[in-house]
């Protein structure tokens, strides 16, 4: 994970509806849910729920994969596990000036 790809995540991440379908994917586990089942639980327009959900896989936030007619989607653990990990690996390690040589103590 660097700076693009957790800019990239979290853009995808930009609008609510997206983190209503993220966490009930979460909520989901492996076996994961098609579009018809996550509409059944979340009030968002057919018309752009697609397009939320095509922002996320492009974002590698989503994985889907085809099971005869339907899409099913699943929450990429991996990315969103890693995600957080970018943003707290230098968590408490202190804000030093550019001048500064700092030892750390090993994390």
């Amino acid at each position: 994970m660097n700076d693009t790809h957790a800019a990239a995540a979290f853009s995808a991440l930009g609008h609510p509806n997206r983190v209503a379908i993220l966490r009930l994917l979460v909520r989901a586990g492996d076996k994961g849910l098609n579009v018809s089942q996550m509409r059944e639980h979340l009030d968002i327009p057919a018309t752009t729920f697609g397009h939320h959900l095509k922002a996320m896989a492009d974002a590698g936030l989503v994985k889907q994969s085809r099971h005869g007619r339907s899409l099913i989607s699943k929450a990429n653990y991996n990315v969103l596990q890693s995600l957080g990990t970018f943003l707290m690996e230098d968590c408490c390690r202190g804000v030093f000036s550019p001048s500064q040589t700092v030892e750390l103590e090993p994390s």
